[in-house]
């Protein structure tokens, strides 16, 4: 039986002694964490907080709707420097990563040959010849380096661990905790380096939840208690919190932001999946650049409404009693009222506004409706800083 089966799940467990966990990783904040009792799933190898004994799912998310929230990521950066690191980054990702300046940051999805998907994540320019990838889970190190032969250019583990803080508050919390205030400029997707506590940090216009907010990228040389202990003591006035997957998990479905193997994987191409905005289909060549060329436009993942259930994530979805795809992804949506979730199909032939039937996590089958991605905010306007929308809790 498969996991996340509605009723059983199996995460990471802490107890004493040495055994057989030489290959996972602790970050930084794993010690501050422990008090709150965390539950960890393994992701890039990294421990990252499922969820805490100390609140439930349900107060995470309005903590992030309402307040700030914290997420410890598993993120995996990746160094890539030297004359050809643009080349090579510009070979890899589907966008064309000429145009991602300094101080900047770019989405970056990579895909297969054949056009299928294997991993995205944000890029940063931190110079000329130097950039970082923080890249979701899955095994891109090996494919960056096999694909690298002949050209200059180093790709390294530079030893970094990203954490998010998200939420209307949020920045607020950056501005009383940089030493110097507010970075200027700092728009959507801007990267910039700022002091907190003395110590230099960079930090992006990014995040998972498309609330709004920024990510920390602590570095093996930074005081990681010392950080922490500076933006807790910042982000107390503005109710910051630390939270785990799941509350961030039902947020960032609302949003119609997608996981690297579960929502999308390589029998997927971007268009399949609602990216193919991030196809610069006239930049030179890249990988997967002729496959896509003749892929179909129209999407296959859809978003899912289901008044009387939770979508279960691997049930089927039924339309008219055949089987035309699976769910993805997940929720019961506190702000919508309603199960919410993601229907991958096999076929392009149903679109939004079809009534479909899906499996649910008591076990039932629910009347549900494709729905277009994502649920509200169709302009990403929350994350932009272009509206504030504090809802109040149900």
């Amino acid at each position: 039986m498969r996991s996340s089966d509605g009723k059983t799940r199996d995460l990471v467990t802490s107890m004493p002694g040495a055994g057989w966990d030489y290959a996972l990783t602790r970050h930084p904040y794993h010690e501050i964490e422990r008090a709150k009792g965390p539950h960890y799933c393994v992701y890039n190898r990294r421990h990252m907080a499922v969820c805490f004994d100390d609140h439930s799912t349900e107060d995470g998310y309005w903590r992030l709707r309402q307040q700030a929230a914290v997420l410890n990521t598993g993120e995996y950066p990746l160094q890539f420097e030297g004359p050809d690191a643009e080349k090579l980054l510009d070979k890899l990702f589907t966008k064309d990563m000429t145009k991602v300046k300094i101080g900047r940051c770019g989405y970056g999805v990579a895909c297969y040959e054949d056009g299928g998907l294997l991993v995205d994540g944000i890029v940063l320019r931190l110079e000329q010849d130097k950039f970082w990838y923080a890249q979701a889970d899955g095994d891109f190190y090996s494919w960056a380096r096999a694909h690298s032969s002949g050209m200059d250019v180093a790709i390294t583990d530079p030893d970094i661990f990203v954490s998010q803080v998200q939420g209307p508050n949020a920045m607020k919390i950056l501005a009383a905790a940089s030493d110097t205030g507010m970075p200027e400029p700092f728009g959507y997707f801007s990267m910039a380096k700022v002091s907190f506590g003395g110590q230099e940090v960079v930090i992006t216009r990014t995040g998972y939840t498309n609330e709004l907010g920024w990510e920390y990228y602590t570095e093996s040389h930074h005081d990681a208690h010392a950080l922490w202990a500076h933006l807790e003591s910042s982000g107390k006035a503005y109710g910051m919190e630390i939270f785990g997957l799941d509350a961030m998990n039902i947020r960032r479905i609302e949003a119609g932001i997608l996981n690297a193997g579960s929502d999308f994987n390589h029998t997927t191409t971007p268009y399949d999946t609602n990216l193919g905005r991030f196809v610069d289909e006239d930049k030179g060549d890249f990988i997967g650049k002729q496959a896509l060329a003749t892929a179909s436009r129209k999407p296959r993942l859809h978003g899912i409404k289901c008044a009387d259930g939770e979508p279960l994530i691997s049930a089927q979805v039924i339309i008219e009693g055949k089987t035309i795809g699976k769910v993805t992804a997940g929720a019961t949506s506190p702000y919508l009222g309603i199960g919410i979730g993601y229907a991958l199909l096999d076929t392009t032939e149903y679109g939004s506004g079809a009534a479909v039937e899906v499996g649910c996590r008591d076990g039932s089958m629910q009347k549900a409706e494709l729905v277009e991605l994502p649920f509200y905010d169709k302009l990403a306007e929350i994350p932009r800083g272009k509206l504030i929308d504090i809802p109040e809790r149900h």
